[in-house]
């Protein structure tokens, strides 16, 4: 059996990145983990040092541990950037091995598209909860409100493109005509 045959028949069904896509999770998913990782450094000194200031709390307004100490801080019962540190270290995996020439299967994409889908929507409630609620904003919880809307739209896009997620039926049409011509068999070339 000849050795390229078969890294080629291992490849088939395993989806890549162009450059951009790749450096641009290489960009949010390193952002995102260093505001998340911030967060949770700054949570566990508020918790543990009495009379702790964060270094992100500039007035009654910006302030972190206005909304640090508020139940929404923890929704799951422990604090949420840890969540944030765990799904940007996945991101950053990813856009390394993508770096190095990796092709992933289409059940990690999709599982992907999950984590973000899933990441905007406590984003979405978070944003609301910041602002209608608790009445002050976290400077580090921005960053990651600002990295985590472009990701989940470059991700979905990324996984239309390659039909990881099939797009909807009435707009698979539009889709084929709008993406850039590939020299397919299917690109009607309009």
């Amino acid at each position: 059996m000849d050795v390229d045959a078969g890294q080629d028949r291992w490849a088939v069904g395993r989806v890549g990145a162009g450059r951009a896509m790749t450096w641009f999770l290489v960009i949010t998913g390193a952002l995102g983990f260093i505001a998340s990782f911030t967060l949770t450094y700054e949570r566990f000194k508020l918790l543990t040092q009495p009379g702790y200031v964060p270094s992100c709390s500039i007035n009654p307004i910006i302030s972190c541990g206005n909304v640090m100490t508020k139940p929404q801080a923890a929704v799951f019962g422990f604090p949420n950037p840890l969540m944030g540190i765990a799904g940007f270290a996945v991101v950053l995996a990813l856009a390394m091995g993508l770096l190095a020439g990796a092709r992933y299967q289409r059940w990690y994409w999709a599982g992907l598209q999950l984590g973000v889908t899933f990441g905007l929507g406590l984003i979405c409630w978070l944003i609301g909860q910041s602002l209608y609620s608790i009445g002050a904003l976290c400077p580090y919880c921005i960053v990651v409100w600002v990295i985590i809307f472009p990701l989940f739209w470059y991700v979905t896009l990324h996984n239309l493109k390659h039909r990881v997620i099939p797009p909807p039926p009435a707009g698979a049409t539009a889709w084929t005509r709008c993406s850039p011509c590939t020299g397919s068999a299917r690109c009607s070339g309009t």
